[in-house]
């Protein structure tokens, strides 16, 4: 009858690793995300492009 109560203790560390580690994971991909939006802005179609700049004349 003392497996029960073993049992809920385990649970309850399971449930708050399992729970940091969701909280790490969202703080790493929001980090991923910013990062990315800030990369992307400048490179997106006809930002920060010389437009004569591919020309090769013709």
């Amino acid at each position: 009858m003392t497996a029960p109560s073993k049992q809920v203790p385990e649970k309850d560390e399971r449930a708050d690793r399992l729970a940091a580690a969701l909280r790490e994971n969202l703080k790493r991909r929001k980090a991923q995300a910013r990062a990315k939006g800030e990369v992307a802005k400048p490179t997106g179609p006809g930002q920060g492009i010389d437009p004569a700049a591919g020309k090769t004349g013709g």
